[in-house]
């Protein structure tokens, strides 16, 4: 089996708490890296930094296009979405607080592989990209944390595929949903069982079924228009051992 063994001791990344950092509108900052940079390196990013708020399922990159803009989330949740010729898309990563949308400009790459879109609405900083990469020289620590964000969504993007080629629908199911809870703190994800299907790359009638076993198992409540987690340590009980190796990098991305 393709499973990513567990690190013995993942880093944790030491930041500042929410609040203790504000944007030009003098809004409080969330986003993990951006609080965890001393503050010379932040006032050199602060007046580039645009809030903006950023609606459900809109697309912030498309896959070969030239990357205007580099998103730090503070809210929400942006998805990474592979898209074959003939229309099929299957979801390779998520981004919450914990990380930024336009990860190859961390690498001297202009243009993005996959679909970025906004999988529940939220609000964020971004920053150009001319802007961004002529700071980033200067900006050591910031550099830092850009390395080690992307090594640990990879990590998390190979177990994803490990999962999605081992493991029927529901626990990919259950997994999804706690990765996504983990990163917006909600207990009801504003997410409709069509857009479930699209991002774990299967049809809705099964999507709508394993989601039916565990609303009948008193895990979720299905909505309209979204899913309600009612017992969150059942669903991790019930889980594929992937989101156990998932979980364990969650302190290496400033995650609970």
């Amino acid at each position: 089996m393709a499973i990513i063994k567990k690190p013995t001791s993942p880093v944790k990344l030491a930041q500042l708490s929410r609040g203790s950092r504000f944007d030009l509108g003098g809004n409080g900052v969330s986003n993990v890296i951006l609080l965890s940079l001393p503050n010379a390196e932040y006032r050199m990013l602060r007046p580039h930094l645009q809030p903006v708020d950023l609606p459900q399922h809109e697309i912030l990159h498309e896959p070969g296009e030239k990357i205007e803009f580099t998103y730090f989330l503070n809210e929400g949740m942006a998805s990474l979405v592979a898209l074959s010729r003939d229309g099929r898309s299957v979801e390779v990563g998520i981004v919450g607080k914990e990380g930024m949308v336009g990860m190859p400009l961390t690498m001297g790459l202009r243009r993005e592989i996959f679909r970025a879109i906004m999988q529940m609405s939220g609000s964020g900083l971004r920053i150009g990209s001319e802007v961004f990469q002529d700071i980033l020289p200067s900006a050591p620590t910031l550099r830092t944390e850009l390395n080690r964000f992307p090594l640990m969504h990879g990590m998390q993007s190979a177990q994803l595929a490990a999962c999605n080629r081992l493991h029927d629908v529901g626990p990919r199911l259950i997994r999804w949903l706690l990765m996504c809870q983990d990163r917006v703190d909600l207990q009801s994800l504003p997410l409709t069982h069509e857009f479930l299907a699209q991002m774990l790359g299967t049809g809705r009638p099964s999507v709508s079924l394993a989601a039916g076993i565990l609303e009948s198992a008193g895990l979720i409540e299905n909505l309209r228009g979204s899913v309600k987690i009612l017992n969150r340590k059942s669903l991790e009980e019930a889980a594929c051992e992937c989101y156990g190796v998932i979980q364990h990098f969650n302190g290496g991305l400033g995650l609970k």
